[in-house]
């Protein structure tokens, strides 16, 4: 499957906007360093980091040539999922990224507190990402 097969159904092709995608890094990367203050609650600091994963997708699907219909429900696990194509995410990762999306949901909707292993798992995957989504972002994304 490509990302194609979805447009009209979970996404829609757009023409890449290097400013908006590196605006899009930059927010993931203060993300990160905020999901990494010792004083904030573990929910806070497992919701930026968990932020900074999903602005590292959207930065990639972008770059890419799509957006998510974020009127269709699933927007979330959409983007998790696209990393497959863009950035290269194994099976194995895209697991544990849609886990934590999974984590993140109990957390906003029910107000379960977050495990520190969470917390440290969330920050390790943005991190992580960071890494994959700039390399895929240096090859893929021309300056306006």
């Amino acid at each position: 499957m490509t990302l194609d097969n979805l447009i009209g159904k979970l996404l829609e092709r757009i023409n890449p906007d290097s400013s908006a995608i590196q605006r899009l890094l930059e927010a993931a990367q203060r993300n990160i360093k905020d999901a990494e203050l010792i004083g904030l609650s573990n929910e806070n600091r497992f919701d930026a980091a968990y932020k900074a994963i999903m602005q590292l997708a959207n930065a990639a699907l972008q770059a890419a040539g799509f957006r998510t219909l974020t009127s269709k429900p699933g927007h979330h696990q959409t983007m998790l999922q696209s990393l497959v194509k863009t950035v290269g995410i194994e099976t194995d990762r895209l697991i544990v990224l849609d886990a934590l999306r999974k984590q993140r949901n109990v957390a906003d909707y029910s107000g379960d507190l977050v495990e520190d292993a969470a917390v440290a798992e969330c920050i390790k995957q943005a991190k992580e990402l960071l890494v994959l989504a700039q390399d895929y972002l240096t090859r893929n994304v021309k300056q306006n």
